[in-house]
């Protein structure tokens, strides 16, 4: 009797067990499902991520004339009923060598923005996508003219400059020398870093978000260390994100855009 009286008591704590097990299963699974997500100077997870866009935005396309010529997507700002607004702000979009303009619309990057009431304008740089190559782009003057030359055409007056990776070539030069015409700048672990001084990096009064996956420990941690000389920065690092940390992590990283963004005055 003893004996069928322990096995009674093993087989009820095994089911005790089981049904808490069971209970406590789908909380702790949530929880490691929890974004990782470091952000310096600005409130990144204080509300809730930006929605997946559920308004159809159209996504047109252009080419720009000149040496050489630029083609460009263009989302327009709408608001909650899809009709065109005017926009908040204008951001351009470059990219990394691995993409083109065509990366940020199958993101969903765009089509965000334009439903945020911010006018998105992302260019496939020379030699990549639909934009050919030129000899014209040897010197860093030309590259920052380039950008000068495809805002100008396109109407922008006062940008928000996002930059990931080889197209930092572009909008280093471009911030440390037309740093005016920028109403914020979007750094992710861009080239380029290295070539100017602590000193040059402090005049200039840009609001920066410096984007680094924590994985990124070539390009994300000097880009990092050297723009956080810039006065008015803010720093999201994505956890668990490689070089591509928009890639790796876009919904923590359309977040961390989206309330950079609104902060802009």
């Amino acid at each position: 009797m003893n004996f069928l009286r322990n096995r009674l008591v093993v087989l009820g704590l095994v089911l005790l067990a089981t049904l808490l097990l069971y209970l406590l299963l789908p909380s702790i699974r949530q929880g490691s499902m929890e974004p990782s997500l470091e952000a310096q100077g600005m409130g990144l997870m204080s509300t809730s991520p930006p929605p997946i866009p559920t308004i159809n935005v159209s996504i047109r396309t252009g080419q720009l004339p000149g040496d050489p010529p630029l083609f460009f997507r263009e989302a327009l700002p709408v608001d909650g009923a899809g009709r065109q607004i005017l926009p908040r702000l204008q951001v351009v979009l470059l990219h990394g060598q691995a993409f083109t303009s065509k990366t940020w619309e199958e993101l969903g990057t765009m089509a965000l923005l334009a439903t945020h009431g911010y006018q998105a304008l992302a260019m496939d740089l020379p030699g990549y996508g639909k934009s050919p190559d030129s000899e014209a782009l040897k010197t860093e003057q030309n590259r920052v003219d380039l950008i000068s030359r495809f805002m100008e055409s396109l109407g922008v007056r006062a940008a928000v400059l996002l930059s990931p990776s080889m197209s930092g070539h572009y909008s280093i030069p471009f911030l440390i020398k037309n740093n005016a015409q920028l109403h914020g700048f979007v750094p992710i672990a861009p080239v380029g870093t290295r070539s100017y001084t602590p000193q040059k990096y402090q005049s200039i009064p840009t609001p920066t978000l410096i984007v680094y996956g924590a994985l990124d420990t070539n390009l994300g941690a000097q880009s990092h260390k050297n723009l956080i000389q810039l006065p008015h920065h803010f720093v999201l690092r994505l956890e668990g994100a490689r070089h591509a940390c928009y890639m790796d992590k876009p919904r923590e990283f359309h977040q961390g855009l989206i309330d950079f963004l609104s902060k802009l005055k």
